[in-house]
Protein backbone atom coordinates (compact mmCIF):
# COMPACT_ATOMS: atom_id res chain seq x y z
CA UNK A 1 0.00 0.00 0.00
CA UNK A 2 1.42 3.30 -1.04
CA UNK A 3 2.24 5.78 1.66
CA UNK A 4 0.52 9.08 1.49
CA UNK A 5 2.90 11.93 0.80
CA UNK A 6 3.37 14.33 3.70
CA UNK A 7 2.40 17.93 3.12
CA UNK A 8 5.28 20.41 3.54
CA UNK A 9 2.86 23.19 4.50
CA UNK A 10 2.80 23.63 8.32
CA UNK A 11 -0.57 23.40 9.94
CA UNK A 12 -1.63 26.30 12.14
CA UNK A 13 -1.88 25.62 15.87
CA UNK A 14 -5.34 25.41 17.26
CA UNK A 15 -6.65 28.55 18.91
CA UNK A 16 -5.67 28.83 22.57
CA UNK A 17 -2.90 26.23 22.30
CA UNK A 18 0.66 27.47 22.91
CA UNK A 19 3.08 27.02 20.12
CA UNK A 20 5.85 24.57 20.91
CA UNK A 21 9.37 25.55 19.84
CA UNK A 22 12.02 22.83 19.87
CA UNK A 23 15.63 23.74 20.47
CA UNK A 24 17.85 23.44 17.49
CA UNK A 25 21.10 24.65 16.05
CA UNK A 26 21.40 28.42 15.47
CA UNK A 27 21.91 29.29 11.87
CA UNK A 28 24.91 31.45 11.00
CA UNK A 29 24.22 35.20 10.53
CA UNK A 30 20.91 35.01 12.30
CA UNK A 31 20.21 36.81 15.57
CA UNK A 32 17.62 35.79 18.06
CA UNK A 33 15.57 38.75 19.26
CA UNK A 34 13.89 38.74 22.65
CA UNK A 35 10.21 38.35 22.54
CA UNK A 36 8.35 41.60 23.08
CA UNK A 37 4.69 42.05 23.70
CA UNK A 38 2.83 43.09 20.62
CA UNK A 39 0.94 46.33 20.72
CA UNK A 40 -2.13 47.10 18.81
CA UNK A 41 -1.99 49.58 16.02
CA UNK A 42 -4.07 52.06 18.00
CA UNK A 43 -1.56 52.12 20.86
CA UNK A 44 1.38 52.53 18.47
CA UNK A 45 -0.31 55.40 16.73
CA UNK A 46 -1.06 57.13 20.05
CA UNK A 47 2.57 56.81 21.18
CA UNK A 48 3.83 58.19 17.87
CA UNK A 49 1.43 61.12 18.12
CA UNK A 50 2.63 61.95 21.63
CA UNK A 51 6.33 61.81 20.77
CA UNK A 52 6.44 63.56 17.43
CA UNK A 53 5.17 66.80 16.08
CA UNK A 54 3.51 67.16 12.64
CA UNK A 55 6.84 67.97 11.04
CA UNK A 56 8.45 64.85 12.39
CA UNK A 57 10.36 66.73 15.16
CA UNK A 58 10.10 66.16 18.89
CA UNK A 59 7.21 68.01 20.54
CA UNK A 60 7.88 70.36 23.54
CA UNK A 61 6.96 69.24 27.08
CA UNK A 62 3.38 69.68 28.13
CA UNK A 63 4.12 72.40 30.79
CA UNK A 64 7.58 73.97 30.22
CA UNK A 65 6.89 77.10 32.29
CA UNK A 66 5.62 75.11 35.25
CA UNK A 67 8.73 72.91 35.15
CA UNK A 68 11.00 75.96 34.93
CA UNK A 69 9.25 77.68 37.83
CA UNK A 70 9.45 74.48 39.84
CA UNK A 71 13.18 74.20 39.20
CA UNK A 72 13.64 77.86 40.14
CA UNK A 73 11.70 77.37 43.38
CA UNK A 74 13.71 74.29 44.31
CA UNK A 75 16.97 76.10 43.55
CA UNK A 76 16.02 79.19 45.59
CA UNK A 77 14.76 77.17 48.56
CA UNK A 78 17.77 74.88 48.49
CA UNK A 79 20.14 77.84 48.28
CA UNK A 80 18.43 79.48 51.26
CA UNK A 81 18.66 76.30 53.32
CA UNK A 82 22.29 75.90 52.32
CA UNK A 83 23.11 79.45 53.42
CA UNK A 84 21.37 78.90 56.76
CA UNK A 85 23.22 75.66 57.49
CA UNK A 86 26.59 76.05 55.79
CA UNK A 87 26.92 79.69 54.71
CA UNK A 88 28.63 81.24 57.75
CA UNK A 89 32.34 81.75 58.39
CA UNK A 90 34.29 82.90 61.42
CA UNK A 91 36.82 85.64 60.83
CA UNK A 92 38.97 87.78 63.14
CA UNK A 93 38.57 91.52 62.51
CA UNK A 94 41.12 93.51 64.45
CA UNK A 95 40.75 92.66 68.14
CA UNK A 96 37.38 91.00 67.63
CA UNK A 97 36.22 87.54 66.62
CA UNK A 98 33.29 87.80 64.24
CA UNK A 99 30.89 85.55 62.37
CA UNK A 100 29.91 86.54 58.83
CA UNK A 101 26.99 85.16 56.86
CA UNK A 102 24.80 85.97 53.88
CA UNK A 103 21.06 85.84 54.41
CA UNK A 104 18.16 86.23 51.95
CA UNK A 105 16.62 89.68 52.17
CA UNK A 106 14.34 91.83 50.05
CA UNK A 107 16.10 95.07 51.00
CA UNK A 108 19.73 93.98 51.27
CA UNK A 109 22.05 96.04 53.46
CA UNK A 110 24.39 95.11 56.29
CA UNK A 111 23.56 94.32 59.91
CA UNK A 112 26.26 94.37 62.56
CA UNK A 113 25.27 92.77 65.86
CA UNK A 114 27.31 93.77 68.88
CA UNK A 115 25.98 91.79 71.84
CA UNK A 116 24.93 92.89 74.39
CA UNK A 117 24.92 96.44 73.03
CA UNK A 118 22.50 95.94 70.15
CA UNK A 119 22.44 96.20 66.35
CA UNK A 120 23.79 98.64 63.79
CA UNK A 121 22.21 98.57 60.32
CA UNK A 122 23.66 100.08 57.15
CA UNK A 123 22.05 100.57 53.74
CA UNK A 124 25.26 99.35 52.13
CA UNK A 125 23.74 97.76 49.01
CA UNK A 126 20.51 96.78 47.30
CA UNK A 127 20.36 93.08 46.51
CA UNK A 128 18.35 90.02 47.58
CA UNK A 129 21.05 89.11 50.12
CA UNK A 130 21.99 90.78 53.42
CA UNK A 131 25.40 90.65 55.06
CA UNK A 132 25.18 89.75 58.76
CA UNK A 133 28.22 90.35 60.93
CA UNK A 134 28.04 89.15 64.55
CA UNK A 135 30.70 90.27 66.97
CA UNK A 136 31.16 87.07 68.98
CA UNK A 137 33.71 88.27 71.46
CA UNK A 138 36.59 90.63 72.04
CA UNK A 139 39.85 88.70 72.12
CA UNK A 140 41.48 89.54 75.48
CA UNK A 141 45.05 89.24 74.20
CA UNK A 142 44.57 91.39 71.07
CA UNK A 143 42.50 93.95 73.02
CA UNK A 144 45.12 94.19 75.75
CA UNK A 145 47.79 94.88 73.14
CA UNK A 146 45.79 97.83 71.81
CA UNK A 147 45.16 99.20 75.29
CA UNK A 148 48.78 98.80 76.37
CA UNK A 149 50.13 100.15 73.10
CA UNK A 150 47.83 102.97 71.88
CA UNK A 151 50.19 103.72 69.02
CA UNK A 152 48.96 100.54 67.35
CA UNK A 153 45.58 102.18 66.75
CA UNK A 154 47.26 104.08 63.90
CA UNK A 155 47.72 100.83 61.99
CA UNK A 156 44.34 99.40 62.88
CA UNK A 157 42.76 100.68 59.66
CA UNK A 158 45.10 98.62 57.48
CA UNK A 159 44.68 95.55 59.65
CA UNK A 160 40.88 95.80 59.70
CA UNK A 161 40.75 96.31 55.93
CA UNK A 162 42.91 93.22 55.40
CA UNK A 163 40.84 91.16 57.85
CA UNK A 164 37.53 92.22 56.28
CA UNK A 165 38.72 91.43 52.74
CA UNK A 166 40.03 88.03 53.83
CA UNK A 167 36.79 87.28 55.67
CA UNK A 168 34.73 88.39 52.67
CA UNK A 169 36.70 86.10 50.35
CA UNK A 170 36.15 83.17 52.70
CA UNK A 171 32.47 84.03 52.99
CA UNK A 172 32.09 84.15 49.19
CA UNK A 173 33.65 80.69 48.79
CA UNK A 174 31.60 79.23 51.65
CA UNK A 175 28.39 80.76 50.30
CA UNK A 176 28.96 79.33 46.81
CA UNK A 177 29.55 75.87 48.23
CA UNK A 178 26.53 76.23 50.52
CA UNK A 179 24.04 77.22 47.82
CA UNK A 180 25.24 74.53 45.40
CA UNK A 181 25.13 71.83 48.09
CA UNK A 182 21.74 72.89 49.39
CA UNK A 183 20.09 73.18 45.98
CA UNK A 184 21.60 69.91 44.72
CA UNK A 185 20.54 67.99 47.82
CA UNK A 186 17.01 69.36 47.65
CA UNK A 187 16.91 68.62 43.90
CA UNK A 188 17.76 64.97 44.57
CA UNK A 189 14.98 64.76 47.15
CA UNK A 190 12.39 66.37 44.87
CA UNK A 191 13.31 65.01 41.41
CA UNK A 192 15.32 61.85 42.26
CA UNK A 193 17.30 62.44 39.07
CA UNK A 194 20.97 63.49 39.25
CA UNK A 195 20.76 65.58 36.11
CA UNK A 196 17.88 67.69 37.45
CA UNK A 197 19.58 67.98 40.84
CA UNK A 198 22.78 69.26 39.25
CA UNK A 199 20.72 71.73 37.21
CA UNK A 200 19.21 73.04 40.47
CA UNK A 201 22.70 73.44 41.95
CA UNK A 202 23.93 75.31 38.90
CA UNK A 203 20.91 77.61 38.90
CA UNK A 204 21.42 78.35 42.60
CA UNK A 205 25.03 79.33 41.93
CA UNK A 206 23.86 81.57 39.09
CA UNK A 207 21.35 83.27 41.41
CA UNK A 208 24.02 83.89 44.04
CA UNK A 209 26.41 85.28 41.43
CA UNK A 210 23.72 87.64 40.13
CA UNK A 211 22.97 88.77 43.68
CA UNK A 212 26.66 89.45 44.27
CA UNK A 213 26.84 91.46 41.05
CA UNK A 214 23.81 93.51 42.13
CA UNK A 215 25.39 94.16 45.53
CA UNK A 216 28.65 95.27 43.87
CA UNK A 217 26.81 97.55 41.44
CA UNK A 218 24.79 99.23 44.22
CA UNK A 219 27.52 99.33 46.88
CA UNK A 220 27.23 102.54 48.91
CA UNK A 221 30.31 103.24 51.07
CA UNK A 222 28.66 106.38 52.49
CA UNK A 223 26.08 104.18 54.22
CA UNK A 224 28.30 104.12 57.29
CA UNK A 225 27.47 107.81 57.74
CA UNK A 226 23.76 107.08 58.21
CA UNK A 227 23.50 104.07 60.51
CA UNK A 228 20.43 102.91 62.38
CA UNK A 229 21.04 101.90 65.97
CA UNK A 230 18.90 99.66 68.13
CA UNK A 231 19.23 98.29 71.63
CA UNK A 232 21.73 99.93 73.96
CA UNK A 233 23.66 101.24 70.97
CA UNK A 234 20.86 103.76 70.45
CA UNK A 235 22.29 105.57 73.49
CA UNK A 236 25.70 105.90 71.86
CA UNK A 237 25.48 107.68 68.49
CA UNK A 238 29.10 108.74 69.07
CA UNK A 239 30.15 105.28 67.88
CA UNK A 240 30.34 106.68 64.34
CA UNK A 241 31.38 110.21 65.26
CA UNK A 242 29.67 113.56 65.61
CA UNK A 243 27.87 115.43 62.87
CA UNK A 244 30.78 117.80 62.39
CA UNK A 245 33.39 115.06 62.13
CA UNK A 246 31.19 113.04 59.79
CA UNK A 247 30.92 115.92 57.32
CA UNK A 248 34.52 117.12 57.48
CA UNK A 249 36.57 113.98 58.11
CA UNK A 250 34.96 111.49 55.73
CA UNK A 251 37.51 109.70 53.59
CA UNK A 252 36.63 106.12 52.61
CA UNK A 253 34.52 103.32 53.97
CA UNK A 254 37.52 101.44 55.37
CA UNK A 255 38.52 104.34 57.58
CA UNK A 256 35.05 104.61 59.06
CA UNK A 257 35.00 100.86 59.55
CA UNK A 258 38.29 101.10 61.43
CA UNK A 259 36.83 103.87 63.57
CA UNK A 260 33.81 101.70 64.30
CA UNK A 261 35.94 98.72 65.32
CA UNK A 262 38.13 100.95 67.48
CA UNK A 263 35.19 102.45 69.34
CA UNK A 264 33.49 99.10 69.80
CA UNK A 265 36.74 97.80 71.26
CA UNK A 266 36.74 100.70 73.69
CA UNK A 267 33.12 99.96 74.59
CA UNK A 268 33.97 96.37 75.40
CA UNK A 269 37.03 97.43 77.34
CA UNK A 270 35.00 99.74 79.57
CA UNK A 271 32.60 96.79 80.00
CA UNK A 272 29.78 98.02 82.19
CA UNK A 273 28.81 101.45 80.87
CA UNK A 274 28.60 103.19 77.52
CA UNK A 275 30.68 106.33 77.01
CA UNK A 276 28.87 109.63 77.22
CA UNK A 277 27.89 111.23 73.95
CA UNK A 278 30.43 113.93 73.05
CA UNK A 279 28.83 116.48 70.70
CA UNK A 280 31.14 118.64 68.62
CA UNK A 281 31.64 121.98 70.44
CA UNK A 282 31.25 123.91 67.18
CA UNK A 283 27.76 122.47 66.51
CA UNK A 284 24.47 123.86 67.77
CA UNK A 285 22.04 121.17 68.89
CA UNK A 286 18.28 121.71 68.60
CA UNK A 287 15.77 119.21 70.00
CA UNK A 288 12.52 119.14 68.01
CA UNK A 289 9.47 117.71 69.80
CA UNK A 290 5.77 117.89 69.01
CA UNK A 291 2.33 116.53 69.90
CA UNK A 292 3.08 115.41 73.46
CA UNK A 293 -0.68 115.29 74.18
CA UNK A 294 -0.52 115.23 77.99
CA UNK A 295 1.82 112.22 78.15
CA UNK A 296 4.09 112.82 81.18
CA UNK A 297 6.58 110.32 79.75
CA UNK A 298 7.27 112.93 77.08
CA UNK A 299 8.87 115.24 79.66
CA UNK A 300 11.11 112.44 80.93
CA UNK A 301 12.27 111.73 77.38
CA UNK A 302 12.94 115.42 76.67
CA UNK A 303 14.94 115.86 79.88
CA UNK A 304 16.96 112.74 79.13
CA UNK A 305 17.76 113.85 75.57
CA UNK A 306 18.70 117.36 76.73
CA UNK A 307 21.23 115.90 79.15
CA UNK A 308 22.56 113.18 76.84
CA UNK A 309 22.95 115.35 73.72
CA UNK A 310 23.70 118.62 75.54
CA UNK A 311 20.85 120.37 73.76
CA UNK A 312 21.12 124.16 73.27
CA UNK A 313 17.43 124.85 72.57
CA UNK A 314 14.17 122.86 72.63
CA UNK A 315 11.53 123.58 69.97
CA UNK A 316 7.97 122.35 70.55
CA UNK A 317 5.63 122.70 67.56
CA UNK A 318 2.44 122.37 69.57
CA UNK A 319 -0.34 120.07 70.71
CA UNK A 320 1.32 119.79 74.10
CA UNK A 321 -2.17 119.59 75.62
CA UNK A 322 -5.15 117.46 74.69
CA UNK A 323 -8.20 119.65 75.40
CA UNK A 324 -6.55 122.97 76.29
CA UNK A 325 -8.50 123.29 79.53
CA UNK A 326 -7.34 125.20 82.61
CA UNK A 327 -7.24 121.95 84.58
CA UNK A 328 -4.48 120.73 82.28
CA UNK A 329 -2.21 123.76 82.76
CA UNK A 330 -0.13 122.28 85.58
CA UNK A 331 1.02 119.61 83.16
CA UNK A 332 3.18 122.36 81.62
CA UNK A 333 5.13 123.12 84.81
CA UNK A 334 8.18 120.94 83.93
CA UNK A 335 9.04 123.07 80.87
CA UNK A 336 11.06 125.46 83.05
CA UNK A 337 13.22 122.66 84.46
CA UNK A 338 14.17 120.70 81.33
CA UNK A 339 17.71 122.08 81.24
CA UNK A 340 17.51 124.14 78.02
CA UNK A 341 15.55 127.14 76.67
CA UNK A 342 12.08 126.14 75.47
CA UNK A 343 10.47 127.69 72.35
CA UNK A 344 6.79 126.87 71.78
CA UNK A 345 4.03 127.53 69.23
CA UNK A 346 0.36 126.76 69.76
CA UNK A 347 -1.25 123.67 68.24
CA UNK A 348 -4.89 122.95 67.47
CA UNK A 349 -5.26 121.15 70.84
CA UNK A 350 -3.75 124.10 72.75
CA UNK A 351 -6.08 126.92 73.76
CA UNK A 352 -5.34 130.62 74.14
CA UNK A 353 -5.47 129.94 77.90
CA UNK A 354 -2.68 127.41 77.44
CA UNK A 355 -0.65 130.04 75.61
CA UNK A 356 -1.20 132.64 78.36
CA UNK A 357 -0.15 130.13 81.03
CA UNK A 358 3.16 129.48 79.25
CA UNK A 359 3.87 133.13 78.40
CA UNK A 360 6.29 134.62 80.85
CA UNK A 361 7.38 131.35 82.46
CA UNK A 362 11.08 131.00 83.15
CA UNK A 363 13.18 129.71 80.20
CA UNK A 364 10.07 129.62 77.95
CA UNK A 365 9.49 131.67 74.78
CA UNK A 366 6.04 131.62 73.17
CA UNK A 367 5.87 132.68 69.50
CA UNK A 368 2.76 133.76 67.58
CA UNK A 369 1.84 135.92 64.58
CA UNK A 370 5.36 135.80 63.15
CA UNK A 371 7.16 136.95 66.31
CA UNK A 372 10.94 136.47 66.24
CA UNK A 373 13.31 135.44 69.03
CA UNK A 374 17.01 134.65 69.19
CA UNK A 375 18.02 131.69 71.36
CA UNK A 376 21.54 130.23 71.51
CA UNK A 377 22.45 132.30 68.45
CA UNK A 378 19.56 130.91 66.35
CA UNK A 379 16.86 133.30 65.07
CA UNK A 380 13.44 131.63 65.22
CA UNK A 381 10.02 132.89 64.09
CA UNK A 382 6.68 131.19 64.66
CA UNK A 383 2.92 131.37 64.36
CA UNK A 384 0.28 129.61 66.49
CA UNK A 385 -2.36 127.39 64.98
CA UNK A 386 -5.42 129.52 64.05
CA UNK A 387 -7.79 126.64 64.82
CA UNK A 388 -8.73 125.23 68.21
CA UNK A 389 -10.24 121.79 67.61
CA UNK A 390 -9.69 119.70 70.76
CA UNK A 391 -12.44 117.27 69.78
CA UNK A 392 -14.81 116.48 66.94
CA UNK A 393 -17.54 118.76 68.26
CA UNK A 394 -15.62 121.78 66.97
CA UNK A 395 -15.81 122.36 63.23
CA UNK A 396 -12.39 122.82 61.63
CA UNK A 397 -11.81 125.76 59.31
CA UNK A 398 -9.52 123.66 57.16
CA UNK A 399 -6.30 124.39 55.31
CA UNK A 400 -7.48 127.81 54.18
CA UNK A 401 -7.14 129.12 57.74
CA UNK A 402 -3.74 127.43 58.06
CA UNK A 403 -2.47 129.03 54.87
CA UNK A 404 -3.68 132.42 56.07
CA UNK A 405 -1.66 132.00 59.26
CA UNK A 406 1.30 130.90 57.18
CA UNK A 407 0.96 134.05 55.07
CA UNK A 408 1.29 136.18 58.22
CA UNK A 409 4.40 134.21 59.14
CA UNK A 410 5.83 134.69 55.62
CA UNK A 411 5.24 138.44 55.85
CA UNK A 412 7.21 138.63 59.08
CA UNK A 413 10.03 136.62 57.51
CA UNK A 414 10.24 139.00 54.54
CA UNK A 415 10.39 141.98 56.90
CA UNK A 416 13.26 140.43 58.83
CA UNK A 417 15.16 139.63 55.66
CA UNK A 418 14.78 143.18 54.32
CA UNK A 419 16.02 144.48 57.65
CA UNK A 420 19.19 142.42 57.32
CA UNK A 421 18.29 140.03 60.13
CA UNK A 422 17.11 136.89 58.33
CA UNK A 423 15.42 134.12 60.31
CA UNK A 424 17.05 130.68 60.54
CA UNK A 425 14.03 128.52 61.51
CA UNK A 426 10.29 129.04 60.98
CA UNK A 427 7.75 127.26 63.21
CA UNK A 428 4.11 126.30 62.79
CA UNK A 429 2.04 123.43 64.09
CA UNK A 430 0.35 122.52 60.83
CA UNK A 431 2.59 121.72 57.83
CA UNK A 432 0.20 123.65 55.57
CA UNK A 433 1.07 126.84 57.47
CA UNK A 434 4.79 126.07 57.67
CA UNK A 435 4.94 125.51 53.90
CA UNK A 436 4.13 129.19 53.32
CA UNK A 437 7.65 130.00 54.54
CA UNK A 438 9.16 128.33 51.48
CA UNK A 439 12.07 130.31 50.08
CA UNK A 440 12.25 132.64 53.09
CA UNK A 441 14.10 130.39 55.56
CA UNK A 442 16.42 127.41 55.13
CA UNK A 443 14.46 125.29 57.64
CA UNK A 444 10.79 125.04 58.67
CA UNK A 445 9.51 122.80 61.49
CA UNK A 446 5.97 121.48 62.08
CA UNK A 447 4.04 118.64 63.72
CA UNK A 448 0.33 117.70 63.74
CA UNK A 449 0.57 114.54 61.58
CA UNK A 450 1.85 112.19 64.32
CA UNK A 451 4.43 110.80 61.91
CA UNK A 452 7.62 112.09 60.36
CA UNK A 453 7.74 113.67 56.95
CA UNK A 454 10.84 115.36 55.56
CA UNK A 455 10.79 117.14 52.22
CA UNK A 456 12.40 119.98 50.30
CA UNK A 457 9.85 122.55 49.17
CA UNK A 458 9.93 123.99 45.62
CA UNK A 459 11.87 127.14 46.62
CA UNK A 460 14.47 125.24 48.63
CA UNK A 461 13.19 125.32 52.21
CA UNK A 462 13.54 122.00 54.04
CA UNK A 463 10.28 121.13 55.84
CA UNK A 464 10.67 118.71 58.74
CA UNK A 465 7.47 117.36 60.31
CA UNK A 466 8.02 115.63 63.64
CA UNK A 467 6.05 112.65 64.94
CA UNK A 468 4.34 112.48 68.32
CA UNK A 469 6.77 112.82 71.24
CA UNK A 470 3.95 111.62 73.49
CA UNK A 471 3.12 108.57 71.39
CA UNK A 472 -0.30 110.07 70.57
CA UNK A 473 -1.06 110.69 74.25
CA UNK A 474 -3.83 108.88 76.05
CA UNK A 475 -5.53 108.17 72.74
CA UNK A 476 -2.76 105.68 71.98
CA UNK A 477 -4.55 103.06 74.11
CA UNK A 478 -7.50 103.25 71.73
CA UNK A 479 -5.45 102.01 68.77
CA UNK A 480 -4.72 98.39 67.95
CA UNK A 481 -1.01 99.19 67.68
CA UNK A 482 0.73 101.62 70.06
CA UNK A 483 2.07 104.76 68.41
CA UNK A 484 5.85 105.25 68.56
CA UNK A 485 7.41 108.05 70.59
CA UNK A 486 9.47 110.27 68.29
CA UNK A 487 11.82 113.24 68.58
CA UNK A 488 14.73 114.60 66.54
CA UNK A 489 18.06 116.20 67.33
CA UNK A 490 19.12 118.75 64.70
CA UNK A 491 22.77 119.71 64.30
CA UNK A 492 23.31 123.26 63.02
CA UNK A 493 26.56 124.90 62.03
CA UNK A 494 27.29 127.52 64.68
CA UNK A 495 28.43 130.06 62.10
CA UNK A 496 25.91 129.67 59.28
CA UNK A 497 23.10 128.04 61.36
CA UNK A 498 22.53 125.65 58.45
CA UNK A 499 21.44 122.06 59.05
CA UNK A 500 24.40 119.66 58.96
CA UNK A 501 22.81 116.43 60.17
CA UNK A 502 19.99 115.10 62.30
CA UNK A 503 19.30 112.10 64.50
CA UNK A 504 15.81 110.60 64.52
CA UNK A 505 15.02 109.05 67.91
CA UNK A 506 12.20 106.49 67.90
CA UNK A 507 11.02 104.61 70.99
CA UNK A 508 8.47 101.83 71.12
CA UNK A 509 4.98 102.91 72.09
CA UNK A 510 2.92 101.79 75.05
CA UNK A 511 4.14 98.40 76.25
CA UNK A 512 7.08 98.22 73.79
CA UNK A 513 10.80 98.49 74.51
CA UNK A 514 12.26 99.15 71.04
CA UNK A 515 14.72 102.04 70.76
CA UNK A 516 16.28 103.29 67.54
CA UNK A 517 18.46 106.22 66.54
CA UNK A 518 18.88 106.92 62.83
CA UNK A 519 21.53 109.35 61.55
CA UNK A 520 20.76 111.43 58.42
CA UNK A 521 22.64 114.06 56.44
CA UNK A 522 21.20 116.65 54.04
CA UNK A 523 21.93 116.05 50.37
CA UNK A 524 24.09 119.13 50.03
CA UNK A 525 26.23 118.15 53.03
CA UNK A 526 26.91 114.55 52.09
CA UNK A 527 30.61 114.09 51.25
CA UNK A 528 31.22 112.74 47.79
CA UNK A 529 32.98 109.45 47.28
CA UNK A 530 36.28 109.67 45.42
CA UNK A 531 35.40 110.52 41.84
CA UNK A 532 31.67 110.49 42.61
CA UNK A 533 28.86 112.78 43.61
CA UNK A 534 27.09 113.14 46.94
CA UNK A 535 24.35 110.63 47.51
CA UNK A 536 20.81 111.52 48.46
CA UNK A 537 19.66 111.23 52.05
CA UNK A 538 16.46 109.22 52.36
CA UNK A 539 13.50 110.87 53.98
CA UNK A 540 11.96 109.17 56.98
CA UNK A 541 8.26 108.63 56.48
CA UNK A 542 5.63 106.60 58.31
CA UNK A 543 1.88 106.32 58.46
CA UNK A 544 -0.12 107.82 61.31
CA UNK A 545 -3.18 109.75 62.39
CA UNK A 546 -3.31 113.52 62.64
CA UNK A 547 -4.32 114.99 65.97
Amino acid sequence: MARAARSRTPHPDPPGRPRLRLPGPRLPGRRRHPAAPDRSGTERDRTATRRTAPGGTLAPPAHPYARALGLLAVSALGAWLGLLVLGGVRAPVGPMDTSMALRPSLAGGTRITVPPLGDLELDSHTAPVRLDVDVDRLDPARSAELVDHPERFAGLQKQVTHDVLRGAAGLAAASCAAVVSGATALGLVVYRRPRRALAAGGLALTLLTASGAAAYATWNPQSVLEPRFSGLLSSAPSVVGTARSIVSEFDVYQKELARLVTNVSKLYDTASTLPAYQPDPTTLRVLHVSDIHLNPAGWHLVASLVKQYRIDVIIDTGDTMDHGSAAENHFLDPVSTLGAPYVWVRGNHDSRGTQRYLTGRRHVTVLDDGQVTQVAGVRIAGVGDPQFTPDRTVAAAGDAAERAAGTRLAGALRTQRLAGTPVDIALAHNPAAAAEADGLVPLALAGHLHHREISTLPRGTRLMVEGSTGGGGLRAVQNKQPAPVQASVLYLDRTTRRLQAWDEITLGGLGLTRAEVSRHLPRENQPAAPGGTPSASPSATASGTAG
